[in-house]
């Protein structure tokens, strides 16, 4: 029955159509809503902090959704529009209330709802201007029907000078302020209750009287508690029970259940903000011993992380950029000794900065509480845009598209100059760049010790890696002698050269892949777009050379605004972008999709589990799945020890994966784990398989 109830409203919600505007405004109004874009004050000034949001006049019967809209519906939506260096913070939900339609349980609002947020308005503003601040806002509006409905809004706030007064706060900023849950005055603990219930329970003074209340429970997100399932208060052990009934998705041991709990009803009710940790009696993954990490040091991490530098050099990203190194070496040959060494140092001045920046990044993500690690920026499907650009660029300067600075030196940036110094810097900075979807033997328990540390012994473990990249080249200008090993220079090496534009090519064709798994179609087109315009960009360039040098500026500007358009073209693809991936063929998948609460019940069941953490954007897991687990004797393996393969994808950022990886102190993927019948603890894969290796783990948990 509550399926039919889904299919109702998802034919309900295609039939409607949204609701469009010509020029924006303060005010919006569709036939069910009358929307407006309000601001705790009229004026504000410079560095200020005020609440901005969405006030939604609701007709009678009809009502939106929140944050988590129970088992239908969608939340309601703001994207705003804001001046340079102003910022603009989450939505503060009011307190909502059910809606119930039969078997289904939503949660929402009927009448009125103010939706607010924080904005810091930069510190620079000038007084005496005046903003513009706007807001695409999208929400869906139910009845029996559902309509999606879309409006765009906007305002003005001028800016004062800090002596002069901004007015009164807005009666509905105040209105919605008193909507919010505030904290909860007593301790919150859920535990389990008879015939698979759970028990939320609470302790503190002055609990008795809360019974004699109506009390209800919201949980913030969808699946550990069921929306429709009965609550039942009663005092208990010096406390409170409220009895709730699991959902879909049950939480798995150590998460925390979030929510709102609300006391009472109409004028006199009450809301506190909830969380409580459910304990259970077996974590869903046993972490590596604490022994073993403790024995890891610091001067044992950084041999560690130079010896995975070095082996980085190896890997299928890394290598077209050594071997243009390479080249450049042997066509310098020739050339003043001294020289030569200092284009090693400045290429190993790239690097480490490179990766001094990388780990300075780390540390501000790790003291914000962010759950990152090795290739986090891959994440990002900006970033992997980006890259795809960069990467085409260089592919077309090898194949003799243009020519960035003076020689093959100059691959990292256009700011080569006529010696190649800052050409050598930039391709180390290409090659740190380049060298972050992979990961080496040795890195992962390098980095992963690096993470748990203070921040300078984070930065000396990445530098000590950024050197093991270095180390190759950097040895071969210091001594000259090495450079006898090299071939001599000759026509073969522009041969070469043009070759290695198609690995360059390789590489952007598949970030553009990960892009399409990360962030869907439109972000594609959006990035193929902008690689048509970064290619005319690189020949506008190149026919500038042989002009005058009026036309050369008008050119090189036109290139600029081309390669800007390139940046807004993948801006757009992102923005507008469905975040679909691709879906697998179930059916001949041999794998299932991690979680905490399958690899829990599999457990349980004593059944052995693989599991496989790993991300679309990292290589050195893409290789291992097509060699080693997807080869026909690691799947006979896996069927004839009825081992369940379960695959957790980080491609995109996931809080409860970071969170496994730091378990076992790595900071990224890949980890490979193997639980064998009733094991207690898993054990841990190299991070470069084998079809024996994998077999072997198998069989050896099975002695």
């Amino acid at each position: 029955m509550l399926n039919v109830y889904r299919v109702i409203l998802g034919i309900t919600l295609v039939l409607g159509m949204p609701c469009t505007q010509a020029s924006p405004g303060p005010e919006a109004a569709t036939d069910q809503v009358r929307a407006s874009l309000i601001a705790s004050h009229a004026a504000v000034h410079p560095g200020d902090e005020i609440l901005i949001g969405v006030h939604q006049q609701i007709i009678p019967h009809w009502h939106t959704y929140w944050k988590n809209p129970g088992d239908s519906g969608l939340p309601t939506k703001i994207q705003y529009q804001l001046p340079t260096g102003w910022s603009v913070g989450e939505i503060q939900w009011p307190t909502p209330s059910k809606i119930v339609l039969g078997p289904v349980v939503n949660y929402g609002y009927h009448d009125a709802v103010t939706l607010l947020s924080p904005l810091r308005v930069a510190e620079d503003a000038e007084p005496g201007t005046a903003w513009p601040i706007s807001a695409k806002v999208k929400w869906l509006v139910c009845e029996e029907a559902c309509i999606p409905q879309e409006v765009e809004l906007a305002i003005q706030l001028p800016v004062v000078a800090k002596d002069i007064a901004v007015g009164p706060t807005h009666p509905l900023i105040t209105a919605a302020q008193n909507t919010w849950p505030v904290v909860l005055p007593w301790q919150a603990s859920l535990l389990e209750g008879p015939a698979d219930t759970l028990r939320l329970h609470l302790t503190g003074e002055q609990l008795h009287a809360l019974d004699q209340h109506a009390l209800a429970f919201y949980p913030d997100q969808w699946g550990p508690i069921s929306h429709a399932g009965e609550q039942i208060a009663s005092v208990a052990d010096y406390g409170l029970d409220i009895s709730l009934q699991p959902g879909d998705q049950p939480l798995p041991p150590g998460q925390t259940l979030t929510g709102v709990l609300t006391v009472g009803s109409g004028d006199a009710l009450r809301a506190y903000q909830i969380s409580a940790v459910w304990p259970g009696t077996a974590n869903p993954v046993q972490a590596a011993p604490a022994s073993a990490l403790a024995e890891q040091t610091l001067p044992t991490a950084l041999l560690l992380a130079l010896a995975g530098g070095l082996i980085l050099n190896l890997m299928p990203c890394v290598f077209p950029v050594l071997s243009l190194k390479a080249l450049a070496l042997i066509e310098q040959a020739a050339h003043d000794p001294g020289k030569t060494r200092r284009q090693g140092w400045a290429y190993l001045a790239g690097i480490l900065i490179s990766f001094t920046a990388l780990a300075t990044v780390l540390v501000a993500l790790k003291a914000g509480g962010a759950g990152i690690g090795w290739g986090f920026q891959f994440q990002s499907p900006w970033f992997v845009t980006i890259l795809a650009y960069l990467i085409f660029a260089v592919g077309l300067s090898l194949s003799g598209v243009f020519n960035i600075g003076t020689g093959i030196t100059g691959l990292g940036h256009k700011l080569a100059t006529r010696d190649g110094y800052a050409g050598s810097f930039f391709t180390g900075v290409l090659a740190a760049v380049v060298a972050t979807p992979c990961t080496a033997p040795f890195m992962g328990a390098a980095i992963g010790f690096a993470i748990t540390q203070a921040p300078a012994a984070m930065i000396a473990v990445f530098l000590s890696l950024g050197t093991g990249l270095a180390l190759p080249y950097w040895l071969l200008c210091q001594w000259p002698i090495l450079q006898r090993w090299l071939p001599k220079p000759g026509a073969w090496m522009e041969t070469l050269k043009q070759g290695l534009a198609f690995p360059m090519y390789a590489t952007a064709a598949w970030l553009i892949w990960v892009l399409a798994r990360q962030a869907g179609p439109e972000a594609v087109a959006g990035a193929l777009g902008g690689c048509v315009l970064v290619a005319l960009a690189v020949w506008l360039l190149q026919i500038s050379r042989n002009t005058t040098q009026i036309k050369r500026r008008v050119i090189h500007t036109s290139a600029g605004v081309t390669l800007l358009l390139a940046l807004l073209a993948g801006e757009l693809g992102i923005q507008t972008s469905s975040q679909a991936s691709y879906p697998t063929d179930s059916n001949n998948q041999h794998w299932q999709a991690y979680s905490a609460e399958k690899l829990a019940q599999l457990r349980s069941e004593g059944k052995p589990v693989f599991v496989n953490f790993t991300a679309d954007w990292c290589i050195t897991c893409l290789v291992n799945e097509r060699v080693a687990l997807s080869s026909e004797a690691v799947r006979g393996a896996f069927l004839n020890a009825e081992v369940t393969y379960l695959k957790g994808d980080w491609t995109n950022r996931d809080a409860g994966i970071a969170k496994v990886l730091s378990q076992f102190g790595r900071s990224g993927v890949p980890l490979y784990l193997y639980f064998g019948p009733g094991a207690q603890e898993a054990t841990v894969l190299p991070q470069i398989l084998t079809p024996d290796l994998v077999i072997g783990a198998i069989q050896g948990a099975r002695l």
